[in-house]
Order: C-alpha cells, then structure tokens, then sequence
C-alpha cells in the first residue's frame, strides 16, 4: 500500500498547535497516562489504522505500559491483566469507536460503567482520547499514512 499524500505543509502548523492543546488538556485531566494509552491503541485497533497502532505501541512502551498488556489488548475481556479501570475504559472506547453497530452510541450502562470509576476530569480526558484518536484513524486511512511515518 502507497501513501496518497502526506498532510499539507499548508494545514498542518496550523491544526497542530491546537491539537497539541488538546492533548495537553487530555493528559492533565487526570486519567492515568497508561490507560489513555491503552484506549489511542484500542480505538486504533478496531480502525486498522497501521500507523496509529503502530505509533501507539511505541508510546504505550515509553509510558511504562507491560508489553504483557500490549499484547493481550485484542482480547482484553478474556484477560486477567486489565483493572476494572482500564477495563471500563476500553469497554467505553470499543461501543464510542463502533456507532454503527447498535441503535444507541453509548448506552447509559456503558457511560455509567466508566463514571462509576473515573472522576469527571479523567472520563473526559477518556472521552477526548477517543474522540481525537477516532479522528486520526480516519484520516490516516483516507491518505493512507504508512506506519512509522509522521507528519
């Protein structure tokens, strides 16, 4: 698979400074820096955005996240390695990635899963998490971002 452009030099400065505000709020609203990790490559993940996954395996490995984890992220449910936090967060991240598949986008019992265990800064931070890596699969698949590549 080809790349079909990078990312305009023309766009880009200008939606990266905002995006880097973004991020900045995400990462001081209180989630732990493992769990937004774990949810960027979830999200990523069911996408099939190879360059999000794979930059996403990297940043998960510096945050101090187990490559044990990493592995077994496919099959979280089954897995006796995820918390009940992170298990909440990954449950979110799937039913917000997959809106298509069911009537409802998040159902009450999906939402009040995740806020039963995350104060409101840290389900945000979750919420934008997903939001922003959602947005990053669809245009990484609409130019075809090859993996190991940045903008």
């Amino acid at each position: 698979m080809n790349a079909r452009m990078t990312m305009s030099d023309q766009v880009m400065p200008g939606a990266t400074a905002g995006i880097q505000q973004i991020y900045k709020a995400m990462y001081r609203g209180g989630a732990d820096h493992n769990v937004l990790e774990l949810v960027h490559l979830r999200v990523s993940q069911i996408n099939g955005c190879s360059a999000c996954v794979f930059a996403g395996n990297e940043s998960a490995q510096k945050a101090g996240v187990p490559v044990d984890k990493l592995l077994q992220l496919g099959a979280w449910r089954e897995s006796d390695l995820f918390d009940e936090g992170e298990r909440a967060a990954l449950n979110l991240a799937e039913v917000a990635t997959r809106l298509a598949d069911k009537g409802e986008a998040v159902s009450d019992e999906d939402f009040d899963a995740a806020a039963d265990v995350f104060d409101e800064g840290a389900l945000s931070a979750i919420i934008l998490m997903i939001g922003v890596t959602n947005m990053f699969n669809r245009l990484n698949g609409i130019i075809r971002e090859q993996a190991g590549k940045t903008w």
